[in-house]
């Protein structure tokens, strides 16, 4: 599971569709059902329903599964986002000083 499959999981939760979701990330549909697939081997239920009938009858929606693994991911995600906020400052000030100096030192 990774901020890509996470993004996925939302879309097919948003628009009920896979296809909808991959275009969403511009992804073909074939790399969205290979990954809706590999996340469903992965985990010991599905995390995404699908329905067949095309266009006007099929679609895929989260599995009461899909839903806790997104919510335990963007849990974990914001944990880790602010775990290292104060770091990533830090060297975002001391990117910002060496690229000036740099700069400063070409002129």
């Amino acid at each position: 599971m990774g901020p890509g499959r996470a993004d996925l999981l939302e879309g097919i939760r948003e628009t009920g569709s896979i296809a909808a979701a991959g275009r969403r990330m511009d992804m073909s549909y074939k790399r969205a059902w290979t990954l809706v697939e590999e996340l469903n081997a992965t985990f010991d239920q599905p995390l995404v329903e699908v329905s067949r009938g095309g266009r006007a009858h099929g679609g895929a929606r989260l599995s009461e599964r899909g839903s806790e693994v997104l919510e335990r991911y963007r849990r974990m995600q914001a944990a880790s986002d602010m775990a290292i906020a104060a770091d990533l400052d830090a060297l975002a000030k001391n990117v910002a000083t060496a690229a000036s100096t740099d700069m400063s030192e070409r002129k």
